[in-house]
């Protein structure tokens, strides 16, 4: 369960600032390294391409860390998009019926 109300940061941001950035990395040599298109590395730095298991097999070869590391980074965003957009829903039907919404089950909490 998610215990804050801080957005988690994205495949993209950690990728760039934490690895590119600090490694002078561009985004064609990632994709070279990596052995994709450089459309697929602009993607996942735009946040536009999830991580699959593929994918984090090769950042993991590529940065040396794991591809659970990845994953991890992937699931806390899809988590943290999920429980927002159901508190969104959650808050529109309790509007719709003049309420208001108490904390559901899945709710974060801070």
């Amino acid at each position: 369960m998610l215990t804050t109300k801080r957005k988690p940061a994205s495949v993209g941001e950690i990728l760039i600032e934490e690895f590119m950035e600090p490694m002078e990395l561009t985004q064609g040599a990632l994709a070279k390294a990596m052995g994709v298109q450089r459309k697929h590395v602009n993607e996942l730095c735009n946040n536009r391409r999830a991580v699959t298991a593929p994918t984090a097999l090769i950042l993991a070869r590529v940065f040396g860390n794991s591809a659970d590391f990845w994953l991890n980074v992937q699931r806390r965003s899809d988590l943290w998009e999920e429980l927002a957009a159901r508190a969104r829903t959650d808050q529109a039907c309790a509007a719709a019926r003049g309420g208001r919404v108490t904390a559901p089950l899945y709710a974060s909490r801070a």
